[in-house]
């Protein structure tokens, strides 16, 4: 028991360094074939924005907003990307530990929000955050948390 307790540990210590190291990474997405290109953090914050003259049009201002929107969601691609292979390894571990018996598939796959519908806290579900949500907004008088 024991031993099992200490591999939870070390799982635990590899799960909370993998997670620092994605919020600190960079990833660099383009669009327009390299003509724009957008740096993201693992945190979600865009860093660096680089736009070639040739695209800035000022009567097709659409374009440039497509561009630039698809260069960051290549960005957030990458970063989600290097997470899973990060994560990919711990995550073996963790159904191991489990003994296979690891939830849906992927006993991770609530760790950046993508939790699996219906599960406590998960958006969506009683409890979750858009009920949370959508009480304040709608004016709902139940105490934060409590959801339908």
């Amino acid at each position: 028991m024991s031993q099992l307790l200490q591999q939870a540990q070390r799982m635990q210590e590899q799960l909370l360094s993998a997670q620092q190291d994605i919020t600190e990474a960079e990833a660099t997405g383009s669009a327009g074939g390299g003509l724009v290109r957008a740096t993201v953090t693992g945190a979600g914050e865009l860093t660096d924005l680089q736009l070639d003259p040739s695209v800035v049009d000022p009567d097709d201002v659409e374009t440039l907003a497509d561009l630039i929107i698809a260069a960051v969601r290549d960005a957030h691609a990458e970063i989600q990307r290097r997470a899973n292979e990060q994560l990919g390894s711990i995550n073996a571990d963790v159904a191991g530990l489990l003994g296979g018996a690891g939830g849906a598939g992927n006993p991770l796959a609530g760790l950046f929000g993508g939790g699996a519908p219906g599960a406590p806290g998960a958006p969506g579900a009683p409890g979750g955050a858009q009920d949370t949500i959508r009480g304040e907004i709608e004016g709902d008088e139940r105490p934060s948390g409590q959801g339908s």
